[in-house]
């Protein structure tokens, strides 16, 4: 027997009516770099993004082709992310801060035929240009005065937004994210329409982003990383009001935060930390939020302590490119009331639990097979499954899963007997000492609570009888002159005496991916020749 429901595929173009719909004068602003500021709403978005479809029909762009982005958050970016998909295309965000051979790589891959770009980028396509035989059209967001590049306005504005959506299934790609390829050329991963709309449901949940139709957000999180934490779909479908900056300076984030009453923003722990310096040296008050989600890497406790006593939500979040982003989000969990601050803040260091959607379990680093217990204590490779996770990379011949659907995703976690997620490594960068694991998240978290040290990375360096033992490496803050002894005396409290360190080596910088995480693949690199003594 048949269901007597009508029929509504899960394409993204809903979102975007959605909003133009329901919410078409709600504001969106763009701080743009050279200080300026432009204005737009929900229905200017949806009118653009249907010139910008006629415009790309009009190339001979067509259903399947890949329309790429080289560009930083504003909301001209925006108008392209629904362009795209308008035309049955798929949107491929480029980070641009790759390396020349993998931006060759990844656009090659793709086969891009449009390159959308920020002016600031100029270089990188000049330079790229002959390297990309396959992009036959170049379109620039903002052109500067006298620039003969063709502007992204000059180019939709040739047409009337007077058309429709390319008809799409919802199992048909609309997204293109590759991942930063810490290890071999990087990998493709294309999401679906339906993938796209179950994971922006998850997203605008009270125990995910908490959107509502108040909510005024400012993404720093780049728009060409990780599909912007799914934000700019999860935004369309309960009409938030977008502000963005196209740069990351914490001034200009903190005035924005107040003259245009942001409530929730989004991005890496060091924004944070640079807002906080700002607010120290200048003597302002941190501005006030209702929600920071935090993810990338882990948030040190005292910046989280900081921002909750500011009376900030802080949501911690977990996620990679291959699950679109969302696998956990930190929120209040049912006894939140009865827990004391520091027992809040406990919660909240860790990585949240799974939405609805997302499976998680961990297993054996020994086996990676056999299943470990939700005890709060066993640490293991993390696994996951779920409607906008990886099944196969694109172009890729086999499957990135395993027999019963587990995408292994390289970190190594404790799942808590709720569900919480607490991330202790990453299965490549864990140190295995004396045949017992230490977590080199866990050291260089607790080292970077130095108020000397400005960064921290811990490293297993050989060792001729306990095979590794960990090495930490650190950034001293602007004049410090921190000792080694020092920071291990503070370790002490706050990590096994087993887990300190046998070294600590001060450095000027520690190498960081074109994502910005730490790269110890490059630290090893740098200290290949280091020797520890028995």
């Amino acid at each position: 027997m048949l269901g007597a429901m009508q029929d509504w595929d899960l394409v993204v173009h809903h979102l975007i009516d959605h909003a133009a719909r329901e919410h078409g004068a709600r504001e969106h602003v763009t701080h743009w770099a050279d200080g300026s500021e432009t204005r737009t709403d929900w229905a200017g978005i949806r009118r653009d993004a249907l010139k910008m479809t006629q415009a790309l029909r009009a190339a001979g762009i067509a259903k399947g082709d890949r329309i790429a982005t080289l560009a930083m958050n504003h909301s001209r970016h925006l108008v392209s992310w629904y362009g795209a998909t308008g035309v049955g295309g798929v949107l491929h965000t480029i980070n641009p801060r790759l390396f020349d051979d993998q931006l060759e790589y990844i656009v090659n891959h793709a086969e891009d035929r449009v390159m959308l770009y920020d002016a600031a980028f100029q270089p990188i396509i000049d330079k790229m240009r002959k390297s990309w035989p396959t992009v036959e059209h170049y379109i620039c967001f903002d052109p500067p005065a006298g620039s003969d590049a063709i502007a992204f306005e000059d180019w939709i504005d040739a047409h009337d937004g007077k058309a429709e959506w390319a008809e799409v299934d919802e199992r048909d790609p609309c997204m293109l994210c590759y991942t930063s390829g810490t290890t071999g050329n990087p990998k493709g991963v294309l999401y679906e329409h339906r993938s796209t709309m179950l994971h922006a449901w998850a997203g605008i949940q009270p125990s995910g982003f908490d959107f509502d139709a108040q909510s005024v957000m400012l993404p720093v999180v780049p728009m060409f990383h990780a599909a912007s934490w799914g934000l700019p779909w999860a935004g369309a479908m309960t009409g938030v009001k977008f502000v963005y900056s196209a740069v990351n300076d914490p001034q200009v984030l903190c005035d924005l935060i107040e003259n245009e009453g942001v409530t929730h923003s989004a991005g890496v722990p060091t924004v944070w930390l640079a807002m906080f310096q700002h607010v120290d040296e200048t003597g302002r008050e941190l501005p006030k939020l209702k929600q920071a989600i935090i993810g990338g890497s882990a948030a040190p406790r005292f910046m989280i302590e900081r921002l909750t006593k500011n009376g900030t939500r802080v949501a911690h979040a977990w996620g990679m490119t291959e699950t679109s982003p969302i696998g956990t989000v930190g929120s209040p969990t049912c006894d939140w009331n009865d827990k004391s601050f520091v027992e809040q803040v406990d919660v909240i260091q860790m990585q949240g639990r799974p939405p609805f959607g997302v499976e998680l379990r961990t297993v054996s680093l020994d086996d990676m097979t056999s299943e470990l217990p939700r005890d709060g204590a066993s640490s293991g490779a993390l696994q996951i499954r779920g409607p906008w996770v990886v099944k196969r990379y694109f172009k890729a011949e086999q499957d990135a899963i395993n027999a019963d659907g587990w995408f292994d995703t390289g970190d190594v976690g404790i799942i808590h007997p709720d569900g919480t997620l607490q991330l202790t490594d990453r299965t490549k960068d864990v140190i295995k000492s004396g045949g017992e694991w230490i977590s080199s998240v866990e050291l260089e978290n607790a080292a970077v609570g130095h108020p000397a040290v400005a960064e921290a990375a811990a490293v297993g360096m050989p060792h001729p009888k306990w095979d590794e033992r960990p090495v930490l490496f650190v950034v001293r803050k602007s004049g410090s002159d921190v000792t080694g002894g020092e920071i291990i005396e503070h370790l002490k409290p706050l990590v096994a005496k087993w887990w300190l360190p046998d070294a600590v080596e001060f450095v000027d910088e520690i190498p960081h991916t074109a994502t910005g995480k730490i790269s110890k693949k490059d630290l090893r690199e740098q200290f290949s020749d280091y020797r520890l003594e028995a």
